[in-house]
């Protein structure tokens, strides 16, 4: 209520904002924005005419260990740690977070693959480093094993381009 009057008082105050004015003011130009909208729009029968599946771009998240992984991530831990590592350097703590980071980081950049966030919290020894990076990752999607598979006559899976 107060601030339709508090309005009124402006409209009176200012000889611009006549009803026109408000109308502009509260959406009067919606309706030709709208119109406008729905002259660019496709006709919604095209749209559902057919619905295309279009197969995605292959994902190259692929990831096969090195041999050397164990000489490298211990290079790298001595180089991080500095004098501090313990002599059985698997168990050398990740505690302090820049170190760790820094390690992280240097073996990401170097084997081209990184541990994802919901896995950082398990990385607390190199130990625990060295399992992440030796196991290997496929590259392929759900979709391309499902389209590789040998599936049941009455299922398939064609992509169309």
């Amino acid at each position: 209520m107060a601030a339709l009057r508090a309005l009124r008082a402006a409209v009176r105050q200012r000889p611009g904002l006549g009803p026109a004015g408000l109308r502009a003011l509260w959406g009067g130009r919606r309706k030709e924005e709208r119109a406008v909208e729905a002259a660019g729009a496709v006709p919604e029968q095209e749209e559902r005419s057919e619905p295309s599946l279009m197969q995605p771009p292959p994902r190259r998240r692929s990831y096969v260990p090195p041999e050397d992984l164990q000489s490298c991530l211990e290079s790298h831990v001595r180089e991080v740690f500095g004098p501090s590592v313990p002599q059985d350097w698997q168990q050398a703590p990740l505690q302090e977070k820049r170190l760790k980071h820094r390690l992280l980081a240097r073996l990401a950049a170097e084997l081209g693959h990184a541990v994802p966030n919901s896995q950082l919290h398990r990385m607390r020894r190199a130990g625990d480093v060295l399992g992440f990076y030796r196991s290997p990752v496929s590259g392929g999607s759900k979709m391309d094993e499902l389209a590789a598979a040998e599936l049941p006559p009455n299922l398939k899976i064609v992509w169309q381009q």
